[in-house]
């Protein structure tokens, strides 16, 4: 059997739009990619590719899933022929004798257990007078961090030396490999062994909603480059899934979270009485972080720096929050170059009040399109009144609308009639478009009838749709994968009403239960390229749609049980009437003989 370690590894090099690209031509849309599908033939693209999560989807005929599931369906091979093809062309070695494969991968458990212990020696460090004496002269004089925030964030000290954590951990019993796969550790290419990835940075520990440290940022003390080195990803760490802080913060965030841009000014904020701040780890927001935020909050307010790049990262921000229903504002410091800075400087009362007078998202986009253009210029200014009444069109609310309209025509100096026309005018071209794609859509999903993937889903239609709600919501969110592999969720595979929905959701939770947890390019070992299609369609139905929360988690099972138990009592009776005729049949016979 192939590690779950490779697959990933095979997966992640052979980038999906390129691998994909080499067979369809695909055209940017959004931040996905469609194309004309290769496994049905059409006029108009249905087939998309979602970079983001790694995946596929054809709306047309229903094919999908991630890069391997694609090379299956192209190339008509099985799941370990579709591997062996990746891996040659990514540079990957898999042995022949795929029983005598090594176990390469570390267990999460392990991975807790390795930065737990690695947490404490830089904590101790930090706290050593011969080797933590700057990275606490740092935290204390030049950040202003008491000993009591020190204490709270768990932050530590890498010691200026080679091979400190090492030996600290050989010692505990560690291995070289797993010190490697945890990225604490790595090996020199000349001389073969292994050294710390963090010396001389102060140390910031990543913990988990359930308190498991799963990673670790370091920041230098001067100028020296790379400013930060942070985790990669690990068997316990996804970078793309997490936020700093939010074991703290998911106390204090229903109504409003702040996203910073670095570990120091989530520090300082909480520091300063603003517990509901958060950050990315060493990456711009993906769509991951987009829907943990979502689950936690209402609003978020964005702190970024006003250079171009950050304000580059709040626009991408603001999209992916945007889609996942979360009310975007983006905060605007004057006098100071971050939240710490602005502290210090003006108090935390002043911040407040400029937290609460944020910019909202479309003043945020307004600007940054009037920014774009030389609005004394004719036909430039057209060109950003278009870009304007699109953006505005957007929005759903005639109230909204009207709104922003006055906003616009109040910058750009136009007719608020003027603009309206255009928004109204936009919007009916969009909502013909929408209503010609959902005919189309309607038609290609006749009410389950000659489901060839679930058969049984035409006997119970309810049950169905809220099996597909349930493990689509399990597929994206690994919180509620693990209440239901765990058993902490009230759920069990026999609930299931079609044998289909029973088979992904045993498949589910008996990866996740696994030591390396769950994969979903594992799934294409037990499932047919049909199978996995229907399986993509789960995740991207969930996708499209605003809520995905514990409500919806909570109202799939019980429509699930409460079907299934309408389907045993159901099963019984017409077993009772069954008997009940054979008897009556009985009787009639001995009666007549």
């Amino acid at each position: 059997m192939i590690p779950r370690e490779v697959i990933d590894e095979i997966i992640a090099r052979n980038d999906i739009e390129q691998t994909i690209g080499s067979y369809v031509s695909l055209k940017r849309a959004g931040s996905n990619m469609n194309g004309l599908c290769p496994f049905h033939s059409e006029k108009s693209p249905s087939f998309t590719v979602f970079p983001a999560t790694r995946s596929f989807y054809c709306f047309g005929c229903g094919a999908g899933g991630d890069v391997i599931s694609f090379i299956m369906r192209q190339e008509n091979l099985d799941y370990v022929g579709a591997l062996e093809l990746l891996a040659s062309r990514a540079g990957i070695e898999i042995p022949s004798d795929r029983n005598a494969l090594p176990d390469k991968g570390v267990p999460r458990a392990r991975v807790y257990e390795m930065n737990l212990a690695a947490a404490r020696f830089f904590r101790e460090c930090l706290l050593d007078e011969q080797y933590g004496k700057e990275g606490l002269r740092y935290l204390h004089e030049e950040r202003g961090l008491s000993m009591a925030t020190i204490r709270h964030f768990g932050l530590g000290f890498a010691p200026d030396h080679w091979w400190a954590l090492t030996n600290h951990m050989r010692r505990l019993g560690f291995t070289e490999e797993e010190l490697i796969e945890g990225f604490l550790c790595k090996r020199s290419e000349k001389s073969g062994k292994i050294f710390d990835l963090f010396r001389n940075r102060v140390i910031f520990p990543v913990i988990d909603t359930s308190g498991n440290i799963i990673a670790f940022g370091g920041r230098v003390m001067d100028d020296s480059k790379p400013k930060y080195l942070n985790s990669s990803d690990t068997p316990a760490f996804k970078k793309s899934r997490h936020l700093f802080a939010l074991n703290f913060a998911k106390k204090q965030c229903a109504e409003r979270m702040i996203l910073c841009e670095g570990y120091m000014d989530v520090i300082a904020l909480h520091a300063a009485g603003f517990e509901n701040a958060v950050a990315t780890l060493g990456t711009a927001i993906t769509s991951e972080q987009a829907r943990v935020f979502a689950k936690y909050t209402k609003q978020v307010v964005i702190c970024y720096d006003s250079d171009a790049a950050g304000q580059t990262a709040a626009s991408k921000a603001m999209r992916l929050l945007g889609e996942v229903g979360v009310d975007v504002r983006v905060l605007k410091l004057s006098g100071a170059k971050d939240p710490d800075e602005y502290i210090k400087k003006f108090g935390q009362d002043s911040f407040r009040r400029v937290l609460d007078s944020s910019m909202t998202g479309f003043e945020f986009r307004l600007e940054k399109i009037l920014s774009e253009y030389n609005l004394q210029i004719a036909e430039e200014k057209i060109r950003a009144s278009n870009a304007v009444c699109g953006m505005i069109a957007e929005a759903h609310s005639h109230v909204e609308r009207d709104i922003y309209v006055k906003k616009a025509a109040d910058r750009l100096e136009l007719s608020a009639d003027a603009l309206r026309t255009d928004v109204e005018r936009i919007r009916r071209r969009r909502a013909s478009d929408a209503r010609k794609k959902d005919a189309k859509d309607a038609q290609l999903s006749i009410k389950h009838i000659g489901d060839r993937v679930n058969v049984d889903s035409a006997k119970n239609i309810r049950a169905t749709q809220a099996e597909e709600a349930l493990l689509g919501l399990m597929l994206m969110f690994e919180e509620f994968r693990r209440e239901a592999a765990d058993g902490r969720a009230p759920i069990r595979a026999e609930d299931f009403s079609t044998e289909f929905g029973r088979r992904v959701f045993s498949e589910i939770c008996r990866l996740e239960r696994g030591e390396y947890g769950f994969s979903k390019g594992m799934l294409a070992e037990h499932f047919s390229p049909d199978e996995l299609g229907r399986i993509e369609k789960m995740e991207v139905d969930r996708r499209l749609l605003n809520r995905n929360d514990r409500d919806v988690f909570l109202a799939a099972i019980d429509t699930i049980k409460e079907e299934h138990s309408r389907t045993e009592e159901s099963d019984d009776f017409a077993e009772e009437l069954r008997k009940r005729q054979e008897a009556y049949q009985a009787r009639i016979k001995n009666k007549n003989t």
